[in-house]
């Protein structure tokens, strides 16, 4: 098998790669059958020498490969016919930017392997870049508290050449007697931002007693399902019930935002379900949020504040809580960040991350045998068709909807 790593075509350049240097070197070593090259680029964190160094082969193009391994969407020019693909496609709920892109994929009998598609056998994801959504957004959160506070003063997370440096600066927090943050959701997202919340001086404490009590120091919990959704009826519930019925369910979260000072997301939002806040919650005197890290940001979706995604450069904007529009900050308005690509902010760090988990849980059901289905199970297409998993995208690739 001869594979290849393709040059980002995404405008504006994504800088991450599946595979870094090093794991290319040690993919080599562990499958020497195996022919690895990489595509020249100019935009990637990691430069062509830094590859060539690890003795991986520089190509002008990918028209000798098998198999490619991108990151963004595959620009339509760029997909080879009859070669299987690994890419983020976000063609999956439908998304209408990208119907071209999965047409062109069935004209011209591509594999196409989803990376948000790969799962273990009870459908728990196995890679993503949630992770460095959820360390980077969380820092930009207290980047965005500072900024508006005038308390201390962080570098933005993409000036710093990596990690371990932004972290250099979370000394500098200083959050003022009894802070109170909101970290929702239990995903990868949320142990990223967990990672960055232990290097600060804030400590946990559960949803009750955040609720209910008052502290001499910062602190935050991490609120579910059940502790910010209730059914109509009053009836107890499973998460699975959340998932498949969320229009069964009403918001319990202006509690929190009636204490809270700060809220980090890193939940899953349905459409179907409630929002967590409504514009008059919002609005009343009650709310006390005065700044959102928004990661998962849901344009106007639970929370009527994020209207609208913000840029690596130009991370946070401010709403007036009564207009719900922008203005300039002010004591009163929310600080909202929302920055919808975050893991680009460290593209080293999230590379290698991402390259890991490829690394030990994809790659050798490529290369040797996929008794678990991780591949098949990841497959929107093959032969030209869609694979059955994937048959309600039948209408959407027709134009129908």
């Amino acid at each position: 098998m001869r594979i290849g790593i393709i040059r980002e075509g995404k405008i504006t350049a994504d800088k991450r790669v599946p595979f870094t240097p090093e794991q290319c070197k040690l993919i080599k070593a562990r499958y020497p059958q195996l022919d690895l090259v990489v595509q020249k680029s100019r935009v990637r964190a990691f430069t062509d020498q830094e590859y060539e160094s690890a003795g991986v082969e520089l190509v002008d193009d990918l028209e000798n490969v098998d198999v490619v391994f991108g990151i963004k969407e595959v620009n339509i020019e760029d997909l080879l016919a009859d070669k299987t693909y690994f890419f983020f496609s976000h063609t999956i709920k439908k998304q209408p930017y990208n119907r071209k892109l999965l047409q062109t994929v069935l004209q011209r009998n591509i594999k196409l392997i989803d990376y948000e598609c790969l799962t273990d056998r009870s459908g728990v994801r196995i890679i993503g870049f949630g992770r460095y959504a959820g360390i980077v957004g969380c820092y930009n959160g207290f980047l965005a508290y500072g900024k508006k506070s005038g308390r201390f003063d962080l570098k933005a997370a993409h000036l710093c050449e990596n990690r371990e440096e932004m972290e250099s600066y979370l000394p500098y927090i200083n959050l003022p007697q009894g802070f109170k943050v909101i970290l929702t959701g239990r995903g990868r997202v949320s142990h990223g931002a967990i990672e960055v919340l232990g290097k600060i001086d804030i400590s946990y404490v559960s949803p009750e007693d955040f609720l209910a009590k008052t502290f001499k120091k910062a602190v935050y919990t991490q609120l579910n399902l059940e502790d910010y959704f209730r059914k109509f009826d009053g009836s107890d519930f499973e998460a699975s019930d959340v998932y498949q019925n969320p229009e069964d369910f009403k918001s319990n979260f202006m509690p929190y935002a009636k204490v809270a000072d700060m809220l980090i997301t890193g939940h899953y939002w349905d459409a179907r379900g409630p929002k967590f806040l409504t514009d008059d919650e919002v609005k009343s005197k009650e709310f006390k949020l005065r700044t959102i890290a928004d990661i998962s940001c849901d344009i106007l979706g639970p929370f009527p504040t994020t209207v609208r995604a913000s840029t690596i450069e130009d991370p946070i904007y401010h709403i007036n809580r009564k207009t719900l529009k922008e203005e300039a900050s002010n004591e009163d308005n929310v600080t909202v960040m929302a920055v919808d690509n975050l893991p680009c902010e460290l593209p080293k760090d999230a590379s290698n991350d991402f390259g890991e988990e490829l690394l030990e849980k994809v790659l050798p059901n490529l290369l040797r045998s996929d008794n678990d289905a991780i591949i098949e199970r990841a497959a929107l297409t093959q032969s030209g068709r869609l694979m059955p998993a994937f048959k309600y995208l039948q209408d959407y690739v027709d134009g129908k909807e």
